[in-house]
């Protein structure tokens, strides 16, 4: 077997996968969990945290936006303060903005 052969039937260890690449970013982040409690609470507590009142004056909104947001904030607060690991709180954080960012869009098309 000639030798350029042999070399290409290594597995690479490249990240291919979304869950991979995901694992990967989280794990390098390790680190810098302080960081990220911050900046969680930062982002969460300066834009989301006044969504509701916003969508409720003006939109007409129902309670459950305030409910929503609540849950979604308080579930990233206690997973960082709660010790969860670096994966799960990056994860639980872009999951909160996602669903927060969803819920107001729905509110002002509907």
């Amino acid at each position: 077997m000639p030798a350029h052969w042999a070399a290409g039937s290594e597995k690479s260890n490249a990240h291919t996968t979304l869950l991979d690449k995901f694992n990967a970013f989280a794990d390098a982040q390790k680190e810098k969990k302080a960081f990220w409690f911050f900046a969680a609470l930062t982002v969460q507590g300066i834009f989301f945290l006044p969504l509701p009142v916003f969508l409720v004056y003006y939109f007409n909104a129902s309670i459950t936006i305030v409910l929503i947001t609540m849950v979604c904030f308080f579930t990233s607060i206690i997973a960082y303060m709660g010790g969860a690991g670096i994966r799960s709180v990056v994860l639980l954080s872009i999951a909160s903005i996602l669903i927060q960012v969803l819920t107001a869009i729905a509110v002002m098309v509907l």
